[in-house]
């Protein structure tokens, strides 16, 4: 499986699980794709964020052969009130540590599983997945340490493929283009435990994305997406490790017909603006 087949891949719920079969579309303008455009036409936005959308989270390689599962169980967010919980803030820490810059050391705890989630999520979605020394970092410091191996080797193959990385305009070694940002960041809106014990834990992150090229030319400007996924977590090594997880589109707000912003300040706000530590 190609990560050209996984993003042109795409399901009724946009996530892995899917098998139905997603066209490209690319912007046909060359020019600056944020000078002062509404955002009032959305159907060749949502063609490309089926496309690239699902690259923030490239973070199994068995998921990129098996995706036939159904998820459609995740999406039932009405369920039983009384087994949900607000994500709302503790005043608890979520963790004093960091491996490879990447926070470690949560308690285990349910908040503890959810600040996990949430947090492997940011980096699992980064553009440093991009470049192989840091992936192999961020893999070793997230996954559980009997899948790691299997997942590294699935998402080196996945991240060296020249036609998924030309699909989304970068180069064969990962990089954009000369004056253009690659941008790619993961937000976490709202955690939540479906189930968890002391040795694991099931736990769904909401989110919205930024994915694209910023810059003179760029003909995959940075759009959102949101998605949900849920985390296979369990308790090793004193730490939450991912196991597995399902992904599936939404819940997605309605959009604003707000001003699109410069490629100049699109660059500027994700270069000056760091992420946080999430905790729940």
């Amino acid at each position: 499986m190609s990560p050209g087949d996984e993003h042109g891949a795409r399901g009724d719920d946009g996530g892995y699980g899917g098998t139905g079969q997603t066209r490209t579309r690319l912007p046909d303008s060359a020019g600056d794709p944020y000078g002062g455009a509404r955002r009032g036409g959305r159907s060749s936005s949502r063609s490309l964020v089926t496309v690239v959308g699902v690259v923030v989270l490239l973070i199994a390689a068995i998921a990129f052969a098996n995706r036939g599962g159904d998820d459609s169980g995740s999406g039932d967010t009405g369920g039983d009130k009384a087994d949900t919980s607000p994500t709302a803030p503790s005043g608890e820490r979520p963790v004093t540590t960091k491996a490879g810059n990447i926070p470690s050391g949560f308690a285990q705890t349910e908040q503890g599983a959810e600040s996990a989630a949430a947090n492997y999520s940011v980096v699992l979605g980064s553009a440093d997945m991009f470049d192989a020394q840091r992936r192999h970092e961020i893999v070793d410091a997230v996954y559980a340490p009997d899948v790691a191996a299997e997942r590294q080797s699935g998402l080196d193959q996945a991240y060296s493929d020249e036609k998924f990385l030309t699909n989304i305009g970068l180069g064969k070694d990962g990089s954009a283009p000369s004056g253009q940002a690659f941008i790619s960041r993961i937000i976490p809106v709202g955690t939540k435990v479906k189930s968890a014990n002391s040795d694991s834990a099931s736990v769904e992150v909401w989110y919205t994305s930024l994915f694209g090229l910023s810059g003179d030319g760029s003909r995959n400007p940075v759009s959102e997406s949101w998605y949900t996924t849920t985390y296979e977590l369990k308790w090793v090594g004193n730490d939450w490790k991912v196991t597995d997880f399902q992904q599936k589109d939404g819940p997605v707000p309605v959009g604003r017909d707000q001003t699109a912003s410069t490629a100049d300040d699109m660059t500027k706000a994700v270069e000056e603006y760091g992420g946080f530590t999430y905790a729940r």
